[in-house]
């Protein structure tokens, strides 16, 4: 087997200590990030009146997006001498490895669930906001689609928020924690359409997920997890009522 191969297991990441792309080519990708999420923010705190939304159409732009987002950072890395699949950090040799990155994703999740719901709990006290209502699939056509854009949003903000911005924010500031912290903020305001306390919430989110993907040198089993929450909490709108 080569090393070209996807399934090799082995130190990949890029350095702590080196960029992953240039700075403007970062600054850049922070702004458009931003822009994009004032439009989110704006789009869903319109007037009930006029909001209609058409949520296939929203689904496809979604993913759309996302993945025009991954091939500029591919074309950036690429441009700066880095192999995207770094970005991805360790693959798996085995099936043993997926099942050990697998389990690690089931334990994370859970994880996550319990801090989540802590902070939620004692904290914050966030109700589904509305502008999920709006996005949450209703047909079963929108069902499909919502699990599509789910595992595109679990590669495509892994590779943007923890294999791309955190690697850079580490080299830029030499601490891994002020590079998870900062990748967690930008993460969080990426979703700002849902709301300011959701936001907090979902930072969190991002520093547990940023502290995965340091432990783990691997993208992997975060993927899985964002991937699956993502699709369950989309699916579960649907069918509880909160």
């Amino acid at each position: 087997m080569t090393t070209d191969s996807p399934l090799v297991s082995q130190e990949i990441a890029p350095r702590a200590d080196a960029t992953v792309a240039p700075a403007w080519h970062t600054v850049v990708l922070i702004v458009v990030i931003a822009a994009w999420a004032g439009l989110g923010y704006f789009g869903t705190h319109r007037p009930p009146s006029q909001q209609q939304p058409n949520r296939l159409f929203t689904y496809i732009v979604t993913a759309g997006w996302e993945w025009l987002v991954v091939g500029y950072i591919a074309w950036g890395v690429r441009s700066h001498g880095i192999r995207f699949r770094e970005l991805l950090g360790n693959r798996w040799k085995s099936f043993m490895d997926f099942l050990k990155d697998f389990g690690i994703a089931v334990g994370f999740w859970i994880l996550a669930l319990v801090v989540l719901g802590f902070v939620n709990f004692e904290f914050l006290h966030i109700k589904p906001p509305h502008s999920v209502q709006l996005i949450t699939p209703q047909t079963a056509l929108e069902m499909v689609a919502w699990v599509l854009v789910c595992l595109t949003a679990g590669f495509c903000e892994e590779t943007i928020f923890r294999g791309y911005l955190q690697r850079q924010f580490i080299a830029w500031t030499g601490n891994v924690t002020a590079g998870v912290v900062l990748s967690a903020i930008l993460f969080g305001t990426a979703h700002i359409y849902q709301g300011v306390r959701p936001v907090i919430l979902i930072i969190v989110f991002g520093l547990l997920f940023g502290i995965l993907a340091e432990f783990r040198r691997s993208l992997l089993p975060g993927m899985m997890t964002h991937a699956w929450q993502d699709t369950i909490a989309g699916l579960a709108a649907k069918f509880v009522k909160f």
